[in-house]
């Protein structure tokens, strides 16, 4: 069931995900579109998700978004009145910009392994920080002793914070202790995305690879096809994977796996990396008395890769 509207006001809208925005000659999206999709948003009953350039828009423009409810995605150039702050060169952030505000990162392995120092920097003044992975697909196994050094470091940091009171939200670590199901994107279940060329895609890494890639438009309305298999119960492997903080993208799937319902293997070893740590993190709060409301306890688990298991659930 759809739920959320994403809009991309513009061509260069600034990136929240694991896509890069190819295109560097602005486009602001018509008007009238805008004010369609707004309205289309009001018939569907969705929850609206405006995604900003980093230029400020016409006041007519921000007069048609102040009529309905709805959250900012900006970048830091325009981080007022934002909900969700995308710190594009986010080494030199300015901190009264951020302070007790929900952030997000975009970097690549090499940017997070030796960035440790200012990924510390930022929990201490943010209330969430999301990073977001750029280079997942290009993930090998001979890392992963790497990647979980860096997680168990982060561990370290956030049962500090938590023990001097701070309860700072970090996507890699705490969403998966406060989740009892799976989290994922659901692009083309529970969020579409519509474009500045008044079409409809599944998330807006679909309409950067390819324009065509459309799933209907304002006038026709959508056609998602065969949508159940983009759902989580139609994924064998996911439905019984208890990662639940794991994004199951589904634009990496396509190009992973060519089946956009099921995941990659650098995903699920990513996630399960990520879920282990969560675990560690548990195990440091409780040595340190730190109690978190109604937690489930995350089993240990020693195989990253579901599918490498799959006859135990099958």
């Amino acid at each position: 069931m759809l739920t959320h509207l994403i809009i991309l006001l513009d061509d260069t809208s600034v990136s929240y995900c694991h896509y890069d925005v190819p295109k560097n000659v602005s486009s602001l999206i018509d008007l009238g579109i805008l004010k369609a999709g707004i309205v289309f948003a009001m018939k569907e009953n969705l929850n609206i998700q405006f995604v900003y350039p980093d230029y400020a828009l016409p006041k007519e423009y921000n007069s048609a978004i102040e009529s309905i409810d709805h959250i900012k995605i900006k970048p830091e150039k325009q981080a007022d009145e934002a909900d969700v702050i995308v710190l594009k060169d986010w080494k030199e952030y300015v901190t009264e910009n951020i302070e007790n505000s929900t952030c997000i990162i975009r970097a690549n392995r090499k940017e997070l392994y030796d960035s440790k120092g200012q990924i510390c920097d930022l929990l201490n003044h943010v209330s969430r920080l999301n990073v977001v992975l750029t280079d997942t697909m290009d993930f090998v196994d001979s890392e992963i002793d790497v990647y979980n050094n860096w997680l168990n470091d982060i561990v370290e940091v956030i049962a500090g914070l938590y023990n001097a009171g701070k309860n700072v939200q970090f996507n890699l670590l705490t969403d998966r202790f406060m989740l009892t199901e799976m989290n994922n994107c659901n692009a083309g279940v529970n969020n579409i995305t519509l474009a500045p060329n008044g079409k409809f895609y599944l998330c807006p890494a679909f309409y950067y690879e390819d324009p065509q890639n459309s799933i209907g438009d304002l006038k026709c309305g959508l056609e998602i096809k065969n949508q159940q298999l983009l759902r989580l119960d139609h994924a064998p492997i996911c439905r019984n994977c208890d990662a639940y903080q794991c994004k199951r993208c589904i634009w990496m799937n396509k190009q992973l796996t060519l089946d956009l319902n099921t995941p990659s293997h650098q995903q699920c070893v990513i996630a399960h990396l990520e879920r282990n740590a969560t675990r560690e993190l548990l195990l440091r709060f409780e040595k340190r008395g730190i109690k978190v409301e109604n937690c489930e306890t995350i089993e240990e688990l020693t195989e990253l890769d579901p599918f490498n298991i799959v006859n135990k659930w099958k």
